[in-house]
């Protein structure tokens, strides 16, 4: 481990007894450990094929869902503004490209307003009363599914899914324009709709329109680099987390990280080989107790999102 020389944004400075620490703690997880706890560490390395600049770069899909970033970066690039109600149109602190020049979104909350919504509710109906012609949910566009989808993750979940937090109180409130221009505020009130065709898990669905105070989201793009170098100085400073020279790496841990990055994951059990043990430390992993991912090396001109996972083995 002594022969490595690792980049990060903070500068590793490792002498005296810091590195006698540092050895102390990578031989823990190596052949002299003496715990009876089995632990398998699995590495994933994913070579990133786009250049680097390509793929920080934020730039809204074809899908309806895409519908308000897109209609917030017509407005807001170079020097714009573009307020919603009650949602978010883009992410936050996205970068984006316009006439040669990169900026970085930010959205503020401006002030609040009073308005109209519709909110939509369901209720469970017993599988007894479901007609034969009931509607199954994937016949329905995309949007009105989603909400329907949200209603019942949330039922069989007794309000514990990922998805609740969706939902105003038992109901899920339209507000996006994809939402709005949707059957849901046309002509699917009242009716019956199942998740399949069977008729399982069926609700009706149940449309008012009541007053709600919404926050207003304000969109605005901040100039950050008018030319592609020095954007790309930036890419490297925000979303590298660890530079690594193959010249500078011991050769044995060299050879780890290359044959890690042909399989796309890597795994050992506890005790951990030496050479395993210093690569996750050069990774900055070696305090993972579970996992940690979304990382990013850059390694041999080569952009890789790397993450560690562990579990427990018998």
């Amino acid at each position: 481990m002594a022969g490595m020389v690792l980049h990060r944004r903070t500068t590793l400075q490792l002498a005296g007894t810091t590195i006698a620490t540092a050895l102390a703690g990578c031989s823990s997880l190596t052949s002299g450990t003496s715990t009876t706890e089995k632990k398998e560490y699995t590495l994933s390395l994913d070579r990133i094929e786009q250049p680097i600049i390509e793929y920080v770069l934020y730039q809204p899909g074809d899908s309806v869902y895409d519908q308000p970033a897109r209609r917030a970066l017509s407005e807001i690039l170079p020097d714009g503004r573009h307020t919603t109600y009650g949602y978010e149109p883009l992410p936050e602190d996205v970068y984006v490209a316009h006439d040669g020049r990169y900026y970085q979104t930010k959205i503020v909350v401006t002030g609040e307003q009073r308005m109209e919504r519709p909110f939509v509710r369901v209720t469970p109906i017993p599988e007894d009363d479901v007609p034969d012609d009931v509607i199954a949910v994937d016949s329905l566009a995309q949007p009105v599914g989603r909400v329907i989808k949200i209603h019942h993750s949330d039922t069989v979940s007794d309000g514990k899914s990922g998805s609740s937090d969706l939902l105003h109180d038992d109901a899920y409130v339209l507000r996006r324009p994809y939402e709005l221009n949707s059957r849901l505020t046309d002509d699917l009130d009242g009716e019956i709709v199942a998740m399949d065709a069977d008729g399982h898990w069926a609700y009706r669905i149940d449309v008012t329109t009541e007053y709600l105070s919404e926050p207003a989201y304000t969109t605005l793009a901040i100039d950050i680099a008018d030319t592609t170098d020095a954007f790309r100085d930036i890419a490297f400073a925000t979303r590298v987390d660890t530079r690594l020279d193959p010249s500078e790496l011991d050769e044995s841990v060299r050879q780890l990280l290359e044959q890690s990055v042909a399989r796309d994951t890597y795994r050992e059990t506890t005790p951990l080989s030496t050479e395993y043990s210093n690569l996750i430390d050069a990774l900055d992993l070696e305090g993972v107790e579970t996992a940690s991912n979304g990382h990013h090396l850059w390694y041999d001109d080569t952009l890789y999102r790397y993450g560690l996972y562990t579990n427990d083995v018998d």
